[in-house]
């Protein structure tokens, strides 16, 4: 009944009142959740509730800040115990319960829905229950080799994947994984939300069935490596969360087995595309320069 009378209810509002809500679980995500906070305030999100995981890095401090510049609120969740899903749907049921949400996107950190044109929210209708959004790497390029690469920069982004098979994705030193497939994600509305998938590529909702959509307009703009150092720390956090029991992706189980093998580095210099694998690929049509990312631009 609940359900119900919330889905009702929400059917009556007026579009122009309903709230955005954005969801970040984090950790040690100093170079990039500033960047993420403002673009998506331009984009029409209208709160933020990001659960810190015991960041060391000044993250959380760099969060306090940026609350009293937006609505944004912090939760504190110091277990090393990698639930994302339960952590993520906890964070949708807060953005219902306490900031009013009408849609929720659970999102990373290190990504971007970037719309073609104007914001997120005119994309959406008071009758959505579950929207699945197309997602996409930015890869690196031969600049990301110096000290001084940004990762908002980055210009090009996979756009027909290479189906490698499962196991060479986790063996083969040739391949890279970051042209390889990667899943959607989903914008829900929280009154009928059941259950998100770990990653927020799948929802559970009452009302799915007769209002599920695709959003073609919107993009998922990803940028999981933005540099060596950044790469390394997340791969032996991976490495500590893995040794626990964590449920990963097989390029997590990769790169952790390449930190062990020492060739971490190695893996890392194999992900910049050079200047001549790059006309290749964007050839075939395996990558594209796309504009919409130029996130210097929309982070300013």
């Amino acid at each position: 009944m609940r359900h119900s009378l919330g889905w009702l209810t929400r059917l009556t509002q007026p579009k122009d009142s309903a709230r955005l809500v954005m969801s970040i679980l984090c950790r040690n995500e100093v170079d990039i959740i500033e960047a993420n906070i403002r673009t998506h305030a331009k984009l029409g999100v209208d709160a933020f509730v990001v659960m810190d995981n015991g960041s060391t890095d000044g993250t959380r401090e760099l969060l306090e800040s940026l609350s009293r510049e937006f609505d944004l609120t912090i939760i504190d969740q110091p277990e090393q115990t990698y639930q994302q899903a339960k952590w993520m749907l906890q964070l949708a049921h807060y953005a219902r319960d306490k900031l009013g949400a009408q849609w929720v996107i659970s999102n990373d950190a290190d990504e971007f829905w970037l719309p073609e044109s104007g914001d997120i929210k005119s994309l959406l209708s008071m009758q959505d229950s579950v929207v699945t959004v197309a997602r996409s790497n930015m890869i690196l390029d031969e600049r990301a080799l110096s000290d001084s690469y940004q990762f908002t920069q980055a210009r090009w982004r996979v756009n027909y994947p290479i189906c490698y098979q499962k196991q060479a994705q986790l063996g083969d030193a040739n391949l890279s994984m970051l042209l390889a497939p990667i899943s959607p994600k989903v914008i829900v509305n929280p009154y009928g939300l059941i259950k998100l998938s770990g990653g927020n590529h799948r929802a559970k909702h009452w009302f799915k069935l007769v209002t599920k959509r695709d959003l073609p307009t919107l993009r998922v703009y990803h940028f999981p490596i933005r540099s060596w150092q950044q790469f390394e720390q997340n791969i032996r956090q991976r490495e500590r969360l893995l040794a626990q029991g964590a449920r990963m992706g097989d390029h997590y189980r990769r790169w952790v087995a390449c930190l062990k093998a020492g060739t971490l580095r190695e893996e890392f210099e194999k992900l910049v595309i050079r200047d001549l694998e790059l006309s290749v690929l964007a050839r075939f049509g395996v990558v594209v320069e796309d504009q919409r990312a130029n996130l210097t631009l929309l982070a300013a």
